[in-house]
């Protein structure tokens, strides 16, 4: 019986959702590795931001990845982007989730290889998250783009916050933040309320109540 290979999947979200021939240049250069499946294209109007799930061989998500984050970063310019969702770059974040046959921890070195070529070759700032963080206090998203795109130059001045590949402003294309983690689920729910707090909190207990996933299931 011929052994199966391994399969990752990536959820980049991009700021970018208004535009279609953009969107639609993005999808195309995804597409245009052979081997790589495009499973859904998510575009949000309010939000600007669209995010494509697609899934392959480890090297070929990441080169697919790669080819994508270069083609939005040649057609977004963040200086025009504004939307209610936040973010830190025209590849606002691109993390990589293990399907078959291969760990979270093998995984996150691909993310690792992704994010410096990333860096090297594009001139992007880029943060490594989740399992793929060099820092504790680096693997949450939230932390990473507290400031958003506009408190970027300000946030690269902080010896705390440098960059993982390329610690310098690119004020086109803003950051990327690149890492592994498991399957996640995502959904909204509107609350009878302005308080935060509860937000949070009702956030909190559900996410005790959903079991982990296994990735090398």
């Amino acid at each position: 019986m011929k052994k199966k290979s391994p399969l990752i999947e990536c959820v980049p979200n991009f700021s970018e959702g208004r535009d279609l021939k953009i969107i639609d240049a993005i999808v195309a250069t995804i597409k245009s590795v052979r081997g790589v499946k495009v499973l859904h294209v998510d575009i949000g109007f309010d939000a600007h931001r669209t995010v494509i799930t697609f899934v392959g061989t480890p090297k070929k998500v990441c080169e697919a990845a790669f080819l994508a984050i270069r083609t939005a970063s040649e057609l977004i310019d963040m200086h025009l982007h504004k939307g209610i969702h936040p973010r830190i770059g025209a590849t606002d974040v691109c993390p990589l989730v293990p399907i078959r046959d291969i760990s979270l921890e093998e995984t996150a070195i691909y993310a690792r290889q992704l994010a410096q070529r990333v860096g090297k070759e594009l001139h992007i700032p880029v943060y490594c998250y989740e399992a793929a963080a060099t820092a504790e206090y680096r693997k949450n998203l939230a932390d990473i783009r507290k400031l958003q795109y506009e408190g970027l130059a300000q946030m690269l001045t902080d010896p705390k916050w440098q960059p993982d590949f390329y610690p310098r402003y690119n004020a086109q294309s803003g950051a990327t933040v690149i890492g592994a983690r498991p399957f996640l689920i995502a959904f909204n729910i509107n609350l009878n309320t302005t308080d935060v707090g509860v937000a949070k909190k009702c956030a909190k207990n559900l996410q005790k109540k959903i079991p982990q996933v296994d990735s090398k299931q």
